[in-house]
């Protein structure tokens, strides 16, 4: 297998657990505010160095150079592929921008050193392919937002019954999970376990209520920095998709087709402002799902090429929610508050965040959007329709909440709420990859359909080196008989 020049994966996964050690021995949060976004900008650096550094070698997958933990354990622990590649510095970059836009009057609150940490186990879970290792640091990462949730004295049943089954369904999948399953010989029972806790943790219809629950009662960038990745898409591609039969597949699109309908509908009539941004994500999260599970060229391309727009301008569109909720406190919807005059930056960034998320034209969401809907009809017709539908609720719904939090009123202020120089580097990183990534689309998504093909071919070779196993198996017990 050929490795990367450099050990970008170590040091993208090292840097932010010492720097979590660093930062949580600095009694200053000022100081540990600083030293955080020094450690994302290396971060960042890091992980976009293993991209480039992975697209000039031309090859499928690679494995990290000086890989310490190959000599330990006699595997490759850290392989990153033509999938995770763009993932990682997807990755650093929502941590990065987070922590970037976090205003002093905040920082009491936002813990930095769990969030380091928490960003070191993302970077981990997206740079490995091995099974037991990912369902470990999948575990590990429900960590932080449940110390969170105690430290804020919430309560914490919904989302510790949640993730615990979720735990026990992966663990009790993979232990099941045959050395010979493969999408032509299916371990049905275990495909079945690991694929309900992926979707739990992906927040499926109608186990979704620890979503909800976690964006009421933690923090708002905790709660982003723990949904937005899309851990729970990244489990069901490398848990489930290369050993489910692909009538499974499309079974569990139809089971995310319908939870992006639905969560698009709900989204239209919250009127909480976290409590819509969650159903928002959600319906766009599903519809991820749905292009994952097609198991065709076209629709797995849209869903990467979603994955990866959607990560983006999500990401985008919480930040700027966020800053707004720094600066108001928690908004209803129900009300209009004609914010527009004092954060003008932050109302252009929602908007144009919102609809590229829709894919709306010109955005890097649009060609996307485009494949998946092609995909999703060449597979049944009637899907097509309802993602368009599922586009259509949320493009409404984006633009009614553009209208309630930034119209409709003249808003007075004590003090000044236009935005800080960092949120201004946010928005102008935001406006560039959006934007840019819609007028020059070529390359990404020449990248995601190659990627899709590696993903479908490792698949089908995967498939015929077990049939080929199992004949040679059946014919060595006829000779010997």
């Amino acid at each position: 297998m050929p490795e990367l020049h450099l050990p970008w994966l170590e040091l993208s996964v090292l840097l932010p657990v010492l720097g979590a050690i660093w930062v949580s021995m600095l009694k200053d949060r000022e100081r540990a505010r600083i030293h955080s976004i020094v450690i994302c900008i290396l971060t960042q650096i890091c992980a976009t160095g293993e991209w480039l550094d992975f697209a000039s070698l031309g090859t499928f997958e690679a494995h990290d150079h000086w890989d310490v933990f190959q000599l330990i354990l006699h595997r490759d622990v850290f392989v990153i592929d033509e999938l995770s590649a763009p993932l990682l510095p997807l990755g650093a970059l929502l941590y990065l921008t987070t922590v970037l836009t976090t205003l002093r009057t905040k920082i009491n609150r936002f813990s930095f050193g769990w969030t380091l940490f928490s960003e070191s186990i993302l970077l981990a879970t997206l740079a490995c392919r091995h099974p037991w290792l990912i369902i470990l640091l999948l575990t590990v990462a429900i960590i932080p937002p449940f110390i969170e949730l105690r430290k804020r004295n919430q309560n914490t049943r919904v989302f510790s019954l949640h993730m615990g089954l979720f735990v026990l369904l992966l663990v009790s999948g993979q232990l099941l999970v045959s050395a010979d399953a493969s999408p032509t010989n299916p371990s049905i029972i275990a495909g079945c376990l690991l694929t309900a806790g992926a979707l739990i943790r992906s927040g499926i219809c109608p186990l979704h209520c620890w979503m909800t629950d976690l964006f009421e009662k933690a923090t708002l960038g905790t709660a982003l920095l723990f949904v937005t990745p899309m851990t729970g898409a990244y489990a069901v591609i490398r848990l489930v998709f290369p050993i489910a039969p692909t009538w499974a597949l499309q079974s569990i699109a139809i089971l995310s087709l319908i939870t992006a309908v639905y969560a698009a509908g709900m989204a239209l009539v919250q009127r909480d402002s976290r409590r819509f941004f969650c159903y928002l994500f959600l319906s766009h999260s599903s519809l991820v799902l749905v292009g994952l599970e097609m198991a065709k060229p076209i629709g797995l391309a849209g869903a990467l090429c979603v994955w990866l727009s959607v990560g983006i301008s999500i990401l985008g569109f919480g930040l700027a929610l966020r800053s707004v909720e720094a600066r108001t406190g928690r908004l209803t919807l129900a009300n209009f508050h004609g914010l527009y005059e004092h954060t003008p930056f932050l109302a252009g960034m929602f908007l144009l965040t919102g609809l590229a998320a829709i894919g709306f034209p010109g955005t890097i969401g649009f060609i996307g959007m485009e494949l998946l809907v092609e995909g999703a009809v060449e597979v049944y017709p009637m899907i097509g329709m309802a993602v368009v539908v599922a586009a259509m609720l949320n493009g409404i719904a984006v633009v009614k909440a553009y209208f309630h939090i930034f119209t409709g009123t003249r808003h007075t202020a004590s003090i000044s709420l236009r935005c800080r120089p960092a949120e201004r580097i946010t928005i102008l990183i935001m406006v560039v990859l959006i934007i840019g990534g819609g007028i020059v689309p070529q390359p990404g998504v020449e990248s995601r359909y190659h990627a899709a093909r590696g993903l479908l071919e490792h698949r089908e070779i995967h498939g015929e080196r077990t049939n080929h196993t199992q004949a040679s198996e059946t014919d060595d017990v006829s000779k010997d008989q």
